[in-house]
């Protein structure tokens, strides 16, 4: 998709950086790597972090029967049929527990921070025997939003599926890209168009460290250049799991105006 961007102040702070050309990960000069890569993992200074702000308990109830008609009832009375998954070997696998959630709360997360933004952050899932919060507390565990389907016509959600993210975690997570830098980018300042190629990048993450979004800085882009996956900035301990070469944006210069006269002569 060809985007020409006025110039704006970024909605970030521009954080000027060099374009790598390996799998990008900048450590602090007192880290030591090997710290880094073995837990426990905390995420970097200057590296984005989940925003407490925004941090929400999502409740459950227990629920013990699926299918379509079970579904359509529960959706009536504001519920959203949820599956909480266990991780083994890095998929989804055993201890499935079949739970029902608040649409009006899973719609309101999705509307507010947006569905990639959804599906890449941890959320503190509560299921509780009666109503949300009443009764008795049936578990209580960290969880990240694998998957949500929603109405085509209306953006309601139909249904959701949950990771268990303990510490011990590696997850498979499409981490959503945000740009940042479009007012200093020298290709934009010459009225070039900037290419959107990639929105999200999957990597896998210890889930200690899941990072809400990964910024790409085209502060330093000029015409006909492009950045690539390997050049993301990301903690060390993340695994690229898409191949490095893969363009994610570029800057693309537009016709001389002398080349579209010359064009449309010749048509």
């Amino acid at each position: 998709m060809l985007l020409r961007r006025p110039l704006q102040t970024p909605t970030l702070p521009l954080l000027r950086r060099h374009l790598s050309t390996s799998a990008a990960a900048l450590p602090a000069p007192d880290l030591n790597i090997d710290e880094l890569l073995s837990p426990p993992f905390q995420y970097l200074p200057g590296h984005p972090r989940p925003n407490a702000k925004h941090d929400e308990v999502i409740f459950a109830v227990p629920r013990t029967s699926s299918g379509r008609h079970f579904a359509a009832k529960e959706r009536k009375v504001g519920r959203v049929p949820a599956i909480v998954f266990e991780q083994e070997n890095g998929q989804e696998g055993g201890n499935k527990r079949l739970v029902s959630v608040q649409s009006q709360q899973i719609r309101k997360l999705v509307d507010h921070l947006g569905r990639s933004f959804f599906l890449s952050r941890l959320f503190r899932l509560e299921v509780w025997s009666d109503h949300a919060g009443q009764g008795d507390l049936v578990e209580s565990v960290r969880v990240l939003p694998r998957k949500v389907h929603l109405h085509a016509g209306t953006d309601e959600p139909l249904n959701v599926t949950f990771m268990r993210a303990p510490s011990s975690a590696l997850l498979k997570i499409d981490v959503p890209l945000m740009y940042i830098g479009e007012d200093a980018s020298p290709g934009l300042r010459k009225g070039a168009y900037f290419n959107t190629i990639k929105r999200t990048v999957k990597f896998l993450c210890p889930a200690d460290i899941v990072p809400p979004y990964i910024e790409v800085d085209l502060s330093e882009l000029d015409v006909g250049q492009k950045m690539l996956m390997r050049d993301l900035i990301v903690h060390p301990a993340l695994k690229l799991l898409q191949s490095p070469d893969q363009p994610i944006c570029s800057i693309i210069g537009s016709r001389a105006p002398d080349q579209k006269k010359e064009k449309e002569k010749s048509k």
